[in-house]
Parts: C-alpha cells; structure tokens; sequence
C-alpha cells in the first residue's frame, strides 16, 4: 500500500468527521468495504486500541494506519490525525473575520450538522455490532 495514499484515505476520514469515532463510517467504508486494506475486526481491534490508551478518542486512526501499513502506515495515521487540528487554527482566523457573513455562518453551521450526523452513524454501528456479539453469548449460554 502507497503510504501517500493511505495518509489521504485516513486524512479524508479524519477531516470529514470533527470528532474522535465520527471517522469510522468513513474509515469502514474506505478499509474494509472499497480497498479491503484490513478487516472489519482489525477495526475493531484499532477502536479498542485507540480507547484503551490515553490520549484523544480519534488514536484508533493510528492503529488502523499500522494495521494498514506497518510502521510507516502507523506514522500516517498519526499525521493524518493531527493535520486537521493544525490546519483548524488558521482557518479559524480567517472564518472568524468573515462569520457575520450569511454564506459563511450558513457554511459553518453546515459542517457542524455534518459531523453530529457522523456520531450518530457510527454510535448506530457500534451498537448493532454490540448487539450481535451479545446476542450470540446469550445464545450460545443456552
């Protein structure tokens, strides 16, 4: 797997979501469903990993990067991750000199809408994935 790629791919996830688990629709969808790059477990693996240590929620991307593509996967994944928080302080200055502006508030609130949808997407996907695997323990106790 071409590292620039990878970085895109986990770039797009990351800066379409605004939030830690908002990218893991995206991430599914890029990974598992269209590059088949890791499975829907190791995804699962990365989410457990990137909760279980401290630090932001978004680290799974750093996992799902290394299981990607080893070390240097690992490294995109991070820069992936932390390249939408050093853009966001420039960008922010400029909207804050043109937010009185209908367009660009209409833009903002947009994007805010944007990623709410995400969380949303991707906690309904958790919880069906929860539900099974309970499911099946209930299951398989009787």
């Amino acid at each position: 797997m071409n590292v620039g790629l990878l970085y895109l791919l986990l770039l797009k996830a990351t800066v379409t979501s605004f939030a830690g688990m908002g990218s893991l629709p995206q991430i599914e969808h890029d990974f598992v469903d269209t590059h088949h790059l890791v499975t829907s477990d190791q995804v699962s693996q990365a989410v457990l990993v990137g909760r279980s240590t401290p630090g932001p929620i978004g680290a799974y991307v750093v996992a799902v990067g290394y299981f990607a593509g080893g070390w240097p996967g690992a490294i995109a994944g991070l820069l992936a991750m932390i390249t939408p928080a050093a853009a966001a302080i420039p960008l922010l200055i400029t909207i804050e000199r043109w937010v009185h502006r209908p367009r660009v508030r209409a833009a903002v609130d947009a994007v805010v809408i944007a990623s709410a949808v995400l969380l949303v997407t991707s906690g309904i996907s958790l919880a069906v994935d929860a539900w099974v695997v309970i499911s099946k323990l209930v299951i398989s106790d009787l």
